[in-house]
């Protein structure tokens, strides 16, 4: 499988579940892709302490963005201050988004959740980064305090918010 060249591939640390994510990150996200496996050897075991036939990294793809997930052992932790944006078109695709990735995972506040990986996302509808910058700021306002109270982002809230 040939995946696309891009400059940039976030490389996404895991204690050991490299491959379960990227499974469950091409399910979530349609057309998304699993691309290359690599497995470790016996070369380096001193240092990385995997044993020789475990997968090392999982190339994989969602929306034509190109990842890398490693499984590099238990030294680093996702935190929030690395999340991914997913700007949604419709309240029907917000909810989508935030069931599956929420699924064993954190909801947070103002459309962050972590997923059951500690990955931080952002759900959030597209048209959000407009409202907050409505050039009336009384309208911006109301939507920021509407969205300040929101776990998951109610489109139809915001909406009411900016039209009072």
């Amino acid at each position: 499988m040939q995946m696309t060249a891009q400059r940039i591939t976030p490389c996404l640390w895991f204690d050991t579940q490299a491959e379960e994510a990227a499974k469950f990150y091409t399910t979530v996200f349609k057309g998304s892709k699993i691309g290359k496996i690599s497995r470790y050897g016996k070369e380096g075991f001193e240092i990385h302490g995997k044993k020789a036939g475990t997968v090392m990294t999982v190339e994989f793809e969602i929306e034509g963005q190109k990842f890398v997930a490693l499984n590099g052992g238990p030294h680093f932790k996702f935190n929030e201050a690395v999340s991914f944006q997913v700007p949604c078109e419709s309240q029907q695709e917000i909810d989508y988004f935030w069931n599956e990735l929420a699924k064993g995972g954190q909801e947070g506040p103002c459309g962050w959740l972590k997923d059951q990986f500690g990955l931080s996302w952002q759900i959030f509808p597209k048209a959000l980064p407009q409202m907050l910058m409505d050039e009336n700021s009384d309208k911006a306002q109301r939507v920021m305090k509407s969205m300040l109270q929101m776990r998951k982002i109610d489109i139809a809230t915001l909406e009411r918010a900016q039209a009072a």
